[in-house]
């Protein structure tokens, strides 16, 4: 739900929506990074990578998202720290920032402060990774170290994970030692506490899932139809009293990396063995209580009175992957039996009887990217290729169409939806989704390293186990820091099977990366075993195809609709965003939001030839205005000249077209820009655009 009432925890700071209608706040491509509250980090970051694709409609695709997701981060999400408000464990640098949740939410918050370490923060940025996670720890009366206290266990044991990964990936042992400390105390307040804590009778732990904490993740029973206890979840006894699939995986994985740490600072073995232990137990009683022969799946909830739920919960099926404890039969089940919506893999599935398609849940069968993150990382350490693939463009679309990454989107159409949920005994009221949420820029980013670049990180260096799918082509990540390296890897080939793997040229036996590694370095990687289908399911296979794949890309040869391309699938940037809160459109929504200077929407034009020559453009619009608005026409960066769109009607449900003739064109692949400038008056929504002839 991401609501949260207390001072130590996040705070909404926009209006529920009821409609489509969100505060845009700070855009993507903006001018400013500035935080929720205006401020910039304290310290500069260090420099970013870069990510390079030989194929142009890869790097149109995935290397825009990337950039963005990297501005996300590390520059519009990065904020300076406050002492007093987050420093209560008193190991924060007061020289670095923090990385906030995201627009709408300006607190770090303990999941996202984990979630966005893990992803991506602990490898990109080391010590704003470091800040940040200390900045959800506090101090008891005694001076021990815990995870700040509230009604969200969850957040505190997927912290455990998110330090651990820390420690392998920086080899910071002073940090390792007293977060083992924090992961210790933490432990044991859970294991004891009356309230989502430990259930002796199942050897499992109650409370909320992982990721909802609204009721609207939740079917009837422990819900009811009308939610008219609350729309969080903990309030519901029958949450905090049932048992989830998620929560009880982010426990396993917290014992177990509780046992790494306290193994890897030298604490006695018997320390060591206990959290082992408990480890396997629950795995154990996981596997018993949760797992479904009939499905052949992992059910999402047992409650305290024995009822069952067969559904299926995207961060549970991901987290049984990615933690191990699906063995391999289990594993290859849940990949064969695996739901997913048209954009993504969905919270919880299928809708609830109280929502639908029409109007889906905040939690249940509608994409966040976060969750999708997971099962993208969860593919490819699967070795699932083909859905590895469409997962990460799937949200490289998303992200690269609607101005960067958002909270919430709708998985069936892709257009940005916060979702519905009831309020008590009210009508359902349809929340908005926030903007620039850094969680799902840090999903993307998590799915270009550990899943492209299948990085992996240990005591003695960094792996390589790339995913890389047919169509793509070579892929290249420079100037990555690790450690004291600057690394340029470069992938070539297609598919998981490594052929050859070479440091500076010389060929690497195995798979690892010295950590001691000082200076810039070149990886490469030969890879064979692609699975060559046709993704996109337009008669092409995808070694082969022009545009595998591809967002916002018209072509005039090779791929179909070869002339038109709908405004949701261009490059939509500067506030510009899907909608569909009005009717007549075609495609899956339009675009709405050009509303301010820097708002943009661009077109890449293949073409038959790269001789010089003239294009018509052709698009379609709404314009509801008392007047004529206008934007500006460019092609590469050079302006062409104002686009003028007469006022169609007095209704935003009404569509016209404005063809604009001897566009000059030159090279394969111009890309057409439609602006608002200085000197334009913008404020039209865009439904499509049509290169050659002309539209109808």
């Amino acid at each position: 739900m991401r609501l949260r009432s207390t001072t130590r925890r996040r705070r909404r700071i926009t209006g529920m929506a009821t409609a489509m209608a969100v505060a845009l706040g700070t855009a993507l491509y903006g001018a400013g990074a500035a935080g929720a509250a205006g401020t910039a980090a304290a310290a500069p970051a260090p420099s970013l990578p870069s990510l390079e694709f030989a194929n142009p409609n890869s790097q149109a695709l995935y290397g825009t998202a990337y950039q963005a997701a990297l501005k996300n981060l590390l520059q519009t999400n990065t904020i300076t720290w406050d002492p007093a408000v987050y420093d209560k464990s008193g190991l924060m640098d007061q020289d670095v920032g923090i990385v906030r949740a995201g627009g709408g939410y300006p607190q770090p918050w303990t999941r996202d402060a984990s979630v966005n370490s893990w992803n991506a923060a602990s490898l990109l940025d080391p010590a704003l990774a470091r800040n940040t996670l200390w900045s959800a720890v506090d101090k008891d009366a005694s001076g021990n170290l815990q995870l700040q206290q509230d009604d969200q266990q969850w957040d505190q044991v997927i912290w455990v994970t998110a330090a651990w990964n820390h420690y392998q990936v920086t080899g910071d042992k002073t940090f390792l030692s007293e977060a083992y400390t924090t992961a210790a105390d933490t432990l044991a307040i859970r294991e004891h506490a009356g309230t989502a804590g430990y259930n002796s009778t199942y050897g499992l732990f109650t409370g909320a899932s992982f990721f909802n904490d609204g009721i609207a993740g939740y079917p009837a029973p422990p819900a009811d139809a009308t939610e008219s206890v609350s729309t969080g979840s903990m309030p519901w006894p029958g949450v905090s009293t049932g048992m989830f699939l998620s929560t009880n995986e982010v426990y396993y994985a917290a014992y177990t990396n509780a046992a790494n740490m306290a193994a890897r600072i030298g604490r006695p073995a018997g320390e060591v063995a206990g959290y082992r232990a408990k480890a396997a137990a629950l795995k154990s009683a996981i596997n018993k209580r949760f797992w479904n022969p009939a499905t052949g799946s992992y059910n999402y909830m047992l409650l305290a009175d024995g009822t069952t739920g067969a559904y299926q919960e995207g961060t549970g099926l991901a987290f049984a992957l990615i933690f191990g404890i699906a063995n391999p039969a289990q594993a290859r089940s849940i990949l064969a039996h695996a739901d997913e919506m048209t954009w993504g893999m969905p919270d919880t599935y299928p809708n609830w009887s109280r929502y639908s398609d029409d109007q889906p849940g905040r939690h249940n069968a509608i994409v966040w990217p976060v969750v999708q993150g997971l099962w993208a990382k969860a593919l490819a350490q699967q070795g699932a290729q083909e859905g590895f693939a469409t997962e990460t463009a799937h949200l490289a679309a998303l992200a690269d169409g609607n101005s960067g990454f958002w909270e919430i989107y709708n998985g069936n159409t892709g257009v940005v939806d916060g979702g519905y949920q009831r309020l008590g005994d009210t009508v359902k009221f349809h929340w908005g989704s926030q903007p620039d949420q850094t969680w799902s820029a840090t999903a993307y980013l998590n799915m270009i390293d550990s899943g492209l670049f299948g990085l992996g990180f240990g005591d003695h260096g960094l792996t390589v186990a790339p995913t890389l799918p047919a169509g793509w082509g070579d892929a290249t990540l420079r100037g990555l820091h690790y450690r004291d390296a600057t690394l340029t890897i470069a992938l070539h080939g297609a598919g998981t099977k490594i052929r050859s793997l070479t440091l500076d040229g010389r060929r690497l036996h195995g798979d690892t990366v010295p950590a001691s590694l000082k200076g810039e370095h070149t990886i490469e990687v030969t890879l064979t075993g692609a699975v060559d289908k046709d993704r996109d399911a337009d008669g092409i296979r995808d070694s082969h195809d022009l545009c595998a794949d591809t967002a916002g890309t018209a072509t005039l040869h090779g791929c179909p609709d070869p002339a038109r391309i709908e405004a949701e699938d261009a490059l939509n940037t500067g506030g510009a965003k899907t909608n569909v809160n009005h009717t007549g459109y075609s495609g899956r929504a339009f675009i709405d939001g050009l509303w301010s200077q820097g708002t943009a929407s661009s077109y890449t034009v293949h073409r038959t030839t790269s001789a010089a020559g003239t294009e018509s453009l052709t698009l379609r619009y709404a314009n509801a205005n008392s007047d004529t608005r206008t934007m500006t026409l460019s092609v590469d960066g050079r302006k062409v000249g104002q686009v003028n769109f007469p006022r169609v009607s007095d209704s935003w449900d009404s569509w016209g077209t404005v063809t604009v003739d001897g566009i000059p064109v030159s090279g394969r692949d111009p890309v057409v820009t439609v602006s608002y400038e200085a000197g334009d008056n913008g404020s039209i929504n865009l439904d499509w655009a049509q290169f050659g002839s002309g539209g109808a």
